[in-house]
């Protein structure tokens, strides 16, 4: 009953929307990367720069979307990197992204220790503050749980439209579709497929930086070691759960933001009897779970993982 009380409540679901958001934006960006080929495990590092320079431009006054901004451009930059390296030089996409995670991880650690090298406890800034929006925010259950969230959570929200937009109602989204399943036919008809992958790759890589800003402008209010905690990692798998598909790719998020919401409050009910490493290990043991049973039938891109090299065949 306890349970089944949670599941019911306002509360649990507004919460699991919350923490759904950054896997959300990481989610859709690492779809779009591999939509067109390219496997981005670049995605934790990238996390990791996000939030650290947006929360940086935030705290020296760049204000909130300046900072969501400037997030979006680290994400870039890195994107950039791992696209230049894969893409035209045709090297090994996970080497390059787990080079790119560590580069970028690192990088963030230095500027973050170069900029308050005698600062104990990170400066804090004033957040996203949630959005109370007249006559909704005051619907039952749908109210608290949709809007009064932050503006980045519908930001998260209106992308999942925008990507499933681009991809299956544009020409740029079949083109970039077409590339990650077969660029020669792509280079018969006169596109550029390294012009189609790096542009991916970069937006893509944008998106998961804004993921990673979530986290110190929206939930929290200050950057630190370690609050990434795995979720770019998290998003590389619910991407095949997806099935590349920006519809699931929600579903997903939201389903192991609920696990994680779930084990928060079921530590207070029964945490005195159970460990708490069992606790916090259930999101992702289920979330390995549902993997499983959804990589069965994915319809991976046919290209995804292959270099390609103008004039060969």
């Amino acid at each position: 009953m306890d349970i089944l009380q949670i599941l019911l409540s306002e509360s649990f679901w507004a919460a699991s929307l919350r923490i759904a958001t950054p896997l959300i934006f990481g989610v859709l960006g690492a779809l779009l990367c591999e939509k067109s080929g390219v496997l981005n495990l670049g995605i934790e590092g990238i996390f990791v720069a996000g939030a650290m320079s947006g929360w940086m431009a935030v705290w020296l006054g760049a204000g909130l979307w300046g900072g969501v901004l400037v997030a979006a451009g680290a994400g870039a930059f890195f994107g950039l990197l791992h696209a230049i390296l894969t893409v035209p030089l045709g090297l090994s996409q996970h080497v390059s992204g787990l080079g790119v995670t560590l580069f970028a991880t690192s990088v963030s650690y230095f500027t973050y220790r170069t900029a308050l090298p005698n600062v104990s406890s990170p400066p804090r800034i004033e957040p996203f503050r949630a959005l109370d929006i007249p006559i909704l925010s005051d619907l039952p259950f749908l109210g608290p749980v949709l809007f009064q969230q932050t503006a980045l959570t519908w930001l998260a929200l209106l992308m999942v439209g925008l990507i499933w937009y681009l991809l299956y109602r544009t020409p740029l989204g079949v083109a970039i579709q077409a590339v990650g399943d077969n660029p020669d036919s792509v280079d018969a008809q006169g596109l550029s497929v390294y012009g189609l992958r790096i542009g991916a790759v970069v937006a893509g890589s944008a998106l998961m930086a804004v993921g990673g800003a979530f986290l110190t402008m929206s939930a929290f209010d200050a950057f630190f070691f370690g609050m990434v905690n795995g979720r770019g990692w998290i998003c590389i798998a619910l991407v095949i759960f997806a099935s590349w598909r920006p519809g699931k790719a929600l579903l997903g998020a939201l389903l192991f933001g609920a696990f994680d919401a779930l084990q928060v409050r079921l530590q207070t009910e029964v945490g005195a009897f159970v460990p708490s490493q069992a606790f916090l290990a259930a999101p992702y043991v289920l979330s390995i779970i549902a993997l499983v049973v959804a990589a069965r039938k994915a319809d991976y891109p046919r290209a995804l993982l292959t270099p390609w090299f103008k004039g060969q065949r």
